[in-house]
């Protein structure tokens, strides 16, 4: 069973094989393991320089980017395009390879174009990781997530997972699909028939667009959120928030009507009684707290896997 990576960038869920996500999860183990320590910090990436740069807002991300890279004891420089030199119509290749000629070796990158880490990964000699471009990818938020579910499992593989919501607008739904077939679980999307791309069966996934029927077939529900943010001022996806809440939200009642227990996942940020009412979120069938404390683990993991062999310029 190999050590190493199979890639030196993480841009999406196609780079990794089977057997390169096994390895992070892994390694996860053991750093999740340092994590619980009353010392919980290792000099792993020490000497490291890592740039987060979001030209989009983060929360949960950037932050558990940067607690692991401190963790590892990495030198950290954060970068946000609301205070750069972006504003001033510098291009994204110009303000990489300003960050760059400050020996930076590893480069962490959100963006809201689609394929943007693939072009900074072709132009630069850092390695790069996809904190998530556009509604393309999130490799990291799934791996997480598949972390969780081993977690709590003791496997991923015939887990039945369902992810639920706005499919279409989805980074996160994308990267999961992937990541959890190749995990071999068995995956199902649901939600309105706009907000499911007619594509979507063409990739071995059930499709699904009666959330009670979801509920009953799964056991893990992944519910996204609505993002109105990307769906732009054109017709509407559906009526409105009350009926999409009505038909697909997640609540108590609809819950208790199961008569199983089905584990609750988001990657957050969630709208609190849109998709899943607050007594939900905060249940006892929730992991989405763990899933915010494996982030870290596995994204201590990824660093370090991509740093191996690294010398101290980034050049492999």
């Amino acid at each position: 069973m190999s050590d190493t990576l199979g890639t030196q960038h993480l841009l999406g869920i196609d780079d990794l094989s089977a057997g390169d996500i096994d390895l992070i999860l892994r390694t996860a183990d053991g750093f999740k393991e340092v994590l619980a320590r009353p010392m919980r910090k290792v000099p792993s990436l020490r000497d490291i320089t890592v740039a987060n740069i979001f030209f989009e807002n983060s929360t949960r991300t950037r932050l558990s980017f940067e607690l692991a890279e401190k963790r590892l004891s990495a030198d950290v420089v954060n970068f946000s395009a609301s205070s750069s030199s972006t504003k001033k119509g510098e291009t994204l290749l110009d303000t990489v390879n300003n960050i760059l000629a400050m020996k930076v070796d590893l480069v962490v990158m959100r963006h809201q174009d689609p394929g943007a880490a693939v072009f900074l990964a072709k132009h630069t000699k850092a390695r790069v990781i996809n904190a998530g471009d556009g509604a393309h990818e999130h490799p990291t938020q799934a791996l997480l997530d598949a972390y969780s579910i081993r977690e709590k499992f003791g496997k991923v593989a015939g887990v039945k997972v369902a992810i639920v919501g706005d499919i279409l607008h989805s980074r996160v739904a994308w990267s999961n699909v992937r990541c959890l077939q190749k995990l071999g679980a068995e995956v199902m999307l649901c939600g309105p028939v706009t907000l499911i791309p007619k594509h979507a069966a063409e990739l071995g996934v059930r499709i699904s667009h009666d959330l009670d029927a979801a509920l009953r077939w799964c056991d893990v529900a992944n519910m996204l959120r609505i993002q109105m943010e990307r769906q732009g001022d054109g017709p509407a996806y559906f009526p409105s928030l009350r009926e999409y809440t009505m038909l697909f939200g997640l609540d108590r009642k609809r819950y208790e009507s199961l008569g199983k227990e089905v584990v609750l996942m988001h990657p957050g940020p969630i709208n609190r009684g849109v998709e899943i009412s607050s007594d939900m979120a905060d249940s006892g069938a929730s992991i989405i707290l763990q899933q915010v404390e494996n982030g870290v683990a596995v994204r201590m993991a990824v660093l370090y896997l991509l740093a191996a062999g690294m010398d101290r310029t980034g050049i492999s």
